[in-house]
């Protein structure tokens, strides 16, 4: 369990959302995680006796904000210790040693690239982004109305 700190409880009862912080909402809220995470698992390095990996999530959540933010490594360590939504993001509080650092960032790339799992993580979110864009286009064409946003998401549930 961690343990929340000061500035932590201070940034929750800040009052303004930012544009960062809602961006990085609507990607929690729209990334497959388990998916993608499945896809690396097999690949990722097991806890052993010697150094613990840092958790997988953790790391692929870093991974998209270099992507989406333009950061190096040196950069998204930095951003983790500057910026509490990116901390927010990644599952991160600052006390303790929870950050990686830009060595443990730059491995995970390589271990993405290494087993060209970067193609298939991006070719994941391109099928979720086209089969959102063929529903909203659905859901135009049938007026939007709610019964019709209401059926045609059961059915991409599984549920009608």
């Amino acid at each position: 369990m961690q343990q929340t700190t000061f500035a932590s409880v201070a940034w929750q009862n800040k009052g303004k959302i930012t544009r960062r912080e809602r961006f990085l909402a609507e990607m929690d809220a729209v990334i497959p995680w388990s998916r993608l995470l499945a896809l690396i698992e097999p690949h990722y390095p097991k806890a052993g006796n010697g150094t613990q990996p840092k958790p997988m999530e953790q790391m692929l959540r870093i991974y998209f904000m270099q992507n989406w933010f333009n950061l190096s490594d040196p950069q998204a360590e930095d951003s983790l210790y500057d910026i509490e939504s990116m901390r927010r993001f990644a599952g991160i509080e600052l006390h303790g040693h929870d950050i990686p650092d830009e060595s443990t960032i730059l491995r995970f790339r390589h271990l993405l690239e290494q087993h060209r799992l970067t193609e298939r993580i991006f070719a994941a979110i391109r099928s979720l982004l086209d089969r959102e864009a063929t529903a909203a286009q659905e859901r135009h064409h049938c007026g939007c109305d709610h019964h019709c946003r209401t059926a045609l998401d059961q059915e991409r549930r599984g549920e009608a």
